[in-house]
C-alpha cells in the first residue's frame, strides 16, 4: 500500500486501494480541511510534494485545469499511485484542531420545522467534553439507525446540541428517527467533524447561503458571530423551494431586528408567496451583491445548490479560500460531480 506523509500533521499513513488520501487520513485521527468529501467545494484542496495520484471525477470550480497543472489535487478525489507527501492549503485558521470524540446523551426536544424538517435538540451526559466550531457537523447515532452526519445548528456555547434531520426518500436514517424519535431517547454522537467552521479572526464581510436543512451550519455561523459582537455585515440568503419549506423565519426575525449588520432574505424556487424572493437562491445573491473582495461565504445545502453559487461567487471577486463549502448528499443526489 502506498504512503503518504501529510507534514502539517507529522505523519505518514496508509491508504488502502481505493481509499483517497482524504478518507485515509480522516480515518486515521488527522483533522485534514475537507467538506463535501466529493470533489464539489475545494476544502480539502493540497499541493502533491512528490509522488503521484490518481484524481477521481471533481468540478472545475473545486479544482481548476490550471490548479491541477500547477501541481494542486483535492484529497478527497486524489487515490496515491506511489508513496507520496501531500500538504493542504493555509495555515492554522484552516482546521478546527479540536480532538474528535464520542459523547453519549439522551433527546431533550423534538419540534417540527416544516413537513420534513425536524428540530432534535440532544442533552449530552457531559456537554464540557464536547466541544466544536460554528459550522461544523457529528455523526448522529440513533438506536437502530445507521449512523448519518448531520450539522450542529447550536453555537457552540449552547448547552443543548442541535440538529436539523430531514426526511428522505429512502433515507434509513431519517425515515426511522422520524417515526421513532422522542424525547428520552438516549443517543450518541461523534465528532466534531468538518472544516466549513466560522473563521472568528476575519473581520470582512460574511455570506452565508442555505438551501433546505442547509440553514442549520449557516444558522450556527450567523448566531456566533453576532455572539461573539463580530460587527462586519451578515447577509444570509436561504433558499427552498416553496413556503411550506422555510423555517426559523421568526427567529431570524428577531435578530435581524436586534442586529443592524445582519439581514435575512428567503428565497422560493417554485411557488413564491407575498414577500419573498422568487428565483434560485444563487441567482438572488448575484442580483444583490457585486464585488466580494474580502468576504467570506459559508455554504450548506444540496449538490445542485453549491455547484451554481460556487463559479458564481468567484466571478464577483471571491477567492477561492474564502468559500466554506458543506455539501448535503442523500439519496435523492448523485454523488458524481462531473
Amino acid at each position: 500500500m502506498p504512503k503518504v506523509f501529510i507534514p502539517q500533521a507529522g505523519r505518514s499513513l496508509e491508504v488502502n486501494d481505493g481509499q483517497t488520501i482524504l478518507l485515509a487520513a480522516l480515518a486515521a485521527g488527522i483533522g485534514y480541511p475537507h467538506g463535501c468529501k466529493s470533489g464539489r467545494c475545494g476544502s480539502c484542496k493540497s499541493r502533491l510534494v512528490s509522488g503521484e495520484v490518481d484524481m477521481l471525477p471533481h468540478t472545475p470550480f473545486a479544482l481548476s485545469p490550471d490548479e491541477r497543472a500547477d501541481g494542486l489535487i483535492l484529497a478527497c478525489r486524489a487515490q496515491p499511485l506511489t508513496d507520496a507527501t501531500v500538504a493542504w492549503l493555509g495555515g492554522a485558521d484552516e482546521i478546527a484542531d479540536i480532538p474528535v470524540g464520542r459523547f453519549e446523551g439522551a433527546i431533550a426536544t423534538v419540534e417540527d420545522a416544516t413537513h420534513d424538517i425536524k428540530l432534535i435538540r440532544v442533552r449530552l451526559d457531559d456537554r464540557g467534553a464536547f466541544t466544536f466550531k460554528a459550522g461544523q457537523y457529528a455523526r448522529f447515532l440513533y438506536p437502530g439507525a445507521p449512523a448519518r452526519d448531520y450539522s450542529v445548528a447550536s453555537r457552540p456555547d449552547e448547552e443543548l446540541v442541535e440538529f436539523h434531520i430531514r426526511r428522505v426518500p429512502e433515507g434509513a436514517a431519517s425515515q426511522l428517527i422520524w417515526a421513532r424519535a422522542a424525547i428520552g431517547d438516549r443517543v450518541a454522537i461523534e465528532g466534531p467533524l468538518g472544516s466549513a467552521f466560522l473563521r472568528e479572526k476575519h473581520s470582512g464581510p460574511i455570506l452565508g447561503i442555505a438551501g433546505g436543512s442547509g440553514l442549520a451550519p449557516v444558522k450556527a455561523v450567523a448566531e456566533t458571530a453576532l455572539a461573539k459582537g463580530m460587527g462586519q455585515p451578515i447577509r444570509i440568503y436561504f433558499g427552498a423551494r416553496s413556503e411550506r419549506d422555510l423555517y426559523l423565519l421568526d427567529r431570524f426575525a428577531a435578530l435581524t431586528e436586534r442586529h443592524a449588520n445582519l439581514s435575512f432574505v428567503p428565497v422560493l424556487s417554485e411557488d413564491s408567496g407575498p414577500g419573498f424572493r422568487p428565483g434560485y437562491v444563487s441567482d438572488a445573491v448575484a442580483a444583490d451583491l457585486g464585488d466580494l473582495d474580502g468576504w467570506k461565504a459559508y455554504l450548506a445545502g444540496p449538490p445542485a445548490m453549491v455547484d451554481a453559487a460556487g463559479p458564481m461567487l468567484l466571478e464577483r471577486g471571491l477567492r477561492v479560500a474564502d468559500i466554506h463549502a458543506d455539501v448535503f448528499f442523500t439519496p435523492e443526489h448523485a454523488r458524481d460531480p462531473r
